[in-house]
């Protein structure tokens, strides 16, 4: 019946046995004496007292389940009109998440196009190119709603996690790849050929694989328990590493391979994308706090998150747009997507010690999904010039079939060796 609710049945069913008194041994006012008496002493309408209704023949024995004061019953008065809340959530809380999931992944895979359009605009302008260091881009504004289209793409992907399960909302993730490949090739006019296709599947599928068989992340509700996470000697290790390898990538590789290597930005991108989604989760967690009532605002953890989270997004979209920029956006999205999810769980796995709750079967499908990703980029990137597709196919697989030469190679030398030859000039042999 509710909070301070009283548990009540009939007379047939809990009369007085219900008081260890048999209800046909007494008389009806001797009865109601003695069971009266046992209700005095228990007291006041406390927890598990029992309280009497007799109503003409019939008598009710209630007993007190659970207390809710006055205050408390004008707070639940006031909470009902939000109930209709909680039961959308409940009805149709999971097809909400996958609208949001997918709708999420077409605003991520439109929002590149709209960027390498405004970067195309810039060249056709006589503009310097982002690959060059130039930043005439931040005055187009197609790129502009590229990055909007893109910030509400994020958006509604993390609204998507309140709705949804994780291993249903990341995995669609996936299909931002696919929506930018297929714009590509109709707005851009980038071709991709049979096996390319068949290598951002693949990665696609790895990826995947790698989401389901991550575990869940650790519940960390403050930020000293976050805080705590960040100080442990395996993360603390794990960032350097990452920053090791970042500038590395910076100062060294991306001034010399940059132009020519599409996994030189992509790499400094997605090494930095560790830290950007650390940052991102340590402020949603502040956030909570914020709006119950915490002093996140006067912790340092705060603050650290916010600037790094500035100076990680900057040098994210920097060299995003030079790959961008040089590179075929059907190999920019799928290869990026493909180390940037690879880097994240292994993070998270990490930062929030998911390992420990992993099971043989995800150790399993974790390191299957890690190759499979590895395959799909090694198609993808190393026979992007092939002309291959499913209409020439049959013609390639024809002409390998054939016999190439009729006679020995050692022959055919030796002849292409003596034809050059002058006859004059040919050793003369005794009869």
């Amino acid at each position: 019946m509710g909070r301070g609710s009283r548990s009540c049945e009939p007379a047939p069913c809990r009369r007085r046995s219900r008081l260890g008194v048999p209800g046909d041994a007494e008389s009806p006012a001797e009865g109601r004496t003695e069971e009266m008496e046992r209700l005095g002493a228990n007291g006041s309408c406390s927890n598990g007292s029992l309280l009497t209704l007799s109503c003409l023949s019939h008598h009710v024995v209630c007993q007190v389940i659970s207390g809710a004061d006055p205050a408390g019953s004008v707070h639940d008065n006031g909470t009902l009109d939000t109930s209709w809340v909680a039961r959308l959530e409940s009805n149709y809380g999971f097809y909400i998440g996958l609208g949001l999931a997918v709708f999420s992944s077409f605003l991520i895979g439109s929002s590149v196009i709209l960027k390498k359009k405004g970067l195309l605009r810039l060249v056709e302008k006589g503009g310097t190119r982002a690959g060059d260091g130039g930043h005439g881009y931040l005055k187009d504004w197609l790129w502009w709603a590229g990055l909007l289209t893109m910030g509400g793409g994020e958006a509604a992907n993390f609204a998507a996690y309140a709705f949804a399960p994780a291993t249903i909302v990341t995995p669609l993730g996936a299909l931002s790849v696919l929506i930018s490949a297929i714009l590509s090739s109709y707005l851009l006019g980038e071709r991709l050929n049979l096996l390319g296709k068949l290598g951002c599947m693949l990665s696609l599928v790895g990826s995947t694989m790698m989401v389901i068989h991550a575990p869940e992340d650790e519940e960390v509700t403050t930020l000293d328990e976050m805080l705590s996470k960040l100080k442990e000697p395996g993360f603390l290790a794990y960032a350097a590493i990452l920053l090791a390898v970042c500038f590395l990538l910076i100062f060294y590789l991306a001034p010399r391979y940059g132009q020519s290597n599409i996994l030189i930005y992509l790499t400094i991108c997605s090494v930095i994308g560790a830290f950007s989604v650390s940052s991102v989760k340590g402020l949603g967690i502040a956030i909570k706090g914020f709006f119950a009532d915490q002093p996140v605002l006067q912790h340092p953890l705060t603050w650290i998150l916010v600037i790094t989270l500035v100076a990680s997004i900057t040098t994210q979209i920097n060299y995003l747009n030079k790959s961008l920029d040089i590179f075929n956006t059907s190999l920019v999205f799928p290869i990026y997507y493909v180390l940037f999810t690879t880097i994240v769980i292994t993070t998270s796995i990490i930062l929030f010690k998911e390992w420990v709750a992993m099971t043989v079967v995800d150790i399993i499908g974790t390191v299957c999904g890690f190759l499979t990703i590895i395959l799909g980029v090694f198609l993808l990137h190393a026979f992007k010039d092939m002309d291959v597709s499913l209409g020439n196919l049959p013609q390639i697989l024809q002409n390998e079939q054939q016999a190439p030469v009729t006679r020995d190679d050692k022959n055919i030398l030796i002849e292409v060796d003596n034809s050059s030859i002058a006859p004059e000039d040919k050793p003369k042999t005794l009869a």
